[in-house]
């Protein structure tokens, strides 16, 4: 712990490993904690010396209650071979990182949507002599990012969020006519790189019905473009979707249906991060 508090930065490298329980297939997790007391050495080392990274080693979410008292957190994944070559680059500054989550990742498990109905949602009943476990899906269409619009929750991290060494402004977004019959639609968007380097953003466009006869998802993702870009560079992004981006699956008729009325698209580059919004009309 002296040492912690003298350097200049440290550098935690934790998370999961495929141990049962663990990162592995076979077995659930049976909590989102990090195991071996992590959480206890983040906690005392981030106290005493404020430039403490975390880099994360999973293939899924972890809880962080550390979170916001350290200034970076890496996401490292399980990268292979050179994982060390790759993580080092990003840690020192050869690479500008450029990723962006393909989940939600939660605060707790109680933001789950599965844990909120109940044991036979999960983790299941134990039928006699348990060799099956019987699990009820329940959450619907709600699942991730949905579940978490429906819920007004806030995430540790939103689906679709990634930082990096620059920052980048979305803005502008425009749809090729303000109404359509076949659901074809070209929208634009404008993306900036305001910071001091070059990178790369990935931009992500939400279709959300404004009134329908069955119950949809606040938003839903339906195209996404990545753009490099030098500091100061503007690039604009083309983003197309058709009738399936504005329909749903209909039970009664057993078929994608879009239902004639108004929409809005949005764009920014996370799920809980979208910076502008055009309205249109399926006739």
């Amino acid at each position: 712990m002296e040492k912690a508090k003298t350097a200049d930065y440290v550098i935690i490298f934790g998370g999961l490993n495929k141990s049962d329980y663990q990162d592995c297939e076979g077995h659930d997790r049976k909590t989102m904690d990090l195991p071996y007391h992590q959480d206890k050495l983040i906690t005392a080392i981030a106290a005493v010396n404020k430039q403490t990274i975390y880099v994360n080693i999973s293939g899924n979410a972890v809880s962080m209650p550390w979170r916001k008292q350290v200034p970076a957190i890496v996401q490292g994944w399980f990268l292979g071979s050179e994982a060390g070559t790759a993580l080092a680059s990003v840690l020192v500054g050869d690479i500008n990182p450029s990723g962006k989550l393909p989940f939600t990742w939660y605060e707790n498990l109680s933001q789950v949507g599965a844990h909120s109905f109940g044991e036979a949602a999960f983790p299941g009943i134990w039928r006699e002599g348990k060799k099956i476990i019987d699990e009820e899906y329940k959450e619907g269409i709600y699942v991730g990012y949905r579940w978490t619009d429906m819920k007004k929750q806030k995430p540790a991290f939103a689906f679709g969020h990634g930082l990096s060494y620059t920052t980048f402004k979305v803005s502008n977004l425009r749809s090729s006519f303000g109404e359509t019959t076949d659901g074809n639609m070209t929208f634009k968007v404008d993306v900036t790189n305001t910071g001091d380097r070059p990178g790369a953003d990935v931009v992500q466009l939400y279709i959300s019905d404004v009134k329908c006869s069955v119950d949809r998802p606040v938003k839903e993702l339906k195209a996404f473009q990545k753009v490099m870009l030098k500091p100061g560079e503007t690039k604009t992004v083309t983003l197309q979707t058709d009738k399936r981006a504005l329909s749903f699956w209909d039970e009664t008729s057993d078929g994608w249906k879009a239902e004639p009325g108004e929409f809005i698209a949005w764009a920014g580059d996370a799920s809980d991060r979208l910076t502008c919004k055009v309205k249109f009309t399926l006739k």
